[in-house]
């Protein structure tokens, strides 16, 4: 498997299959989270169009795509995040452009996709360490309490750089739902 980074995605068949994968990875969680994970087609295409973000592609040998992420340290890039957050908290790492952002993560279920997920955090984990940065990046509940996603980013990245690392949880967002059940 060939782990490829590219600044942007041109061409239409690898867009559409970048697309797909996306969308199998994430549809699921628009009934299971509160907040929308899984961008319109439109924000997908400016997403991969956007040279300030990396696109990760994991690549089988016969060219299949099976892994996807965007992985940047642009925060301005990334609309759902405030960069002023991190400025505030790291203000030598965000002024020297050494915070990292993974936008997404996406493997095919099936075949090699655990073995792409592995590859591409393996990737963008160097890009990072090389440079004494930090990686930031959202987990929605489900996927931490069902897939244990903090965890294996924890186990995969320590296991890199044998555990010589810090990973804190640093914001959290709850969503509350005030209920007015009918007086009868």
């Amino acid at each position: 498997m060939l782990v490829k980074v590219l600044d942007q995605i041109t061409d239409d068949h690898l867009l559409e299959a970048a697309w797909t994968l996306y969308l199998d990875a994430f549809e699921e969680l628009n009934a299971l989270a509160a907040q929308r994970h899984l961008m319109y087609r439109a924000e997908f295409d400016e997403v991969m169009r956007d040279t300030r973000i990396d696109k990760y592609l994991a690549l089988e040998a016969d060219g299949t795509l099976s892994g996807i992420a965007c992985y940047t340290n642009v925060l301005e890039a990334i609309p759902l995040i405030s960069p002023q957050y991190f400025e505030r908290h790291w203000p030598e790492h965000f002024a020297a452009r050494r915070i990292w952002y993974i936008v997404f993560v996406a493997a095919n279920p099936l075949g090699k996709g655990r073995d792409a997920f592995a590859q591409i955090v393996e990737q963008m984990y160097l890009v990072a360490a090389t440079q004494n940065g930090m990686v930031g990046l959202d987990i929605c509940t489900y996927n931490d309490e069902v897939k244990r996603m903090s965890k294996r980013f924890r186990l995969m990245v320590g296991r890199l750089c044998n555990n010589n690392m810090r990973f804190n949880q640093v914001d959290q967002q709850s969503f509350w739902l005030y209920e007015f059940p009918s007086a009868a």
